[in-house]
């Protein structure tokens, strides 16, 4: 079964991938507006970076025991 293989963190992480490939590319919903060159998503972008960047510091602290 595959919830014995993937623990709920892992089903988590997966779901945060698909979700961040869908919110950059700027795929969207028959019917919706459109997004993906606002300065809205602009700004996610630039959020969901600095995000990216502090969690990678916050490995890299981890992995050198600091």
């Amino acid at each position: 079964m595959l919830s014995s293989v993937m623990s709920w963190l892992g089903w988590l992480g997966l779901a945060v991938l698909i979700t961040a490939i869908a919110a950059l590319t700027g795929i969207k919903p028959k019917g919706t507006r459109h997004v993906a060159r606002t300065r809205l998503m602009g700004a996610a972008r630039l959020v969901l970076l600095a995000v990216v960047i502090i969690i990678a510091y916050l490995v890299f602290r981890t992995r050198a025991g600091g």
